[in-house]
């Protein structure tokens, strides 16, 4: 069974997503150090994380998500925007 991370304040970050060589992929995200601040267990070089990512298509659907977290109290999810960089 997965154990949500749970902040205890908004955390707000930016940084970058890097092509990684070896695999020849993008799938390198680097995590700014007030991630870290905010769940120390992220460094636990033995501990294995995983995430699950959902996206939605319009604001519609994503409200209706957005409503059924809140009725099943289910933890609040990570919001990330991803920008192509000029």
């Amino acid at each position: 069974m997965q154990k949500p991370l749970t902040p205890r304040v908004k955390i707000s970050s930016e940084g970058k997503v890097y092509y990684n060589e070896s695999f020849q992929a993008w799938n390198t995200l680097k995590l700014k150090k007030e991630l870290f601040a905010e769940f120390p267990q992220l460094k636990e070089k033995r501990s294995k994380f995983s995430y699950k990512l959902a996206y939605y298509r319009d604001h519609e659907k994503f409200l209706e998500e957005i409503k059924g977290m809140m009725k099943s109290g289910e933890s609040m999810p990570l919001l990330i925007w991803l920008f192509k960089e000029k």
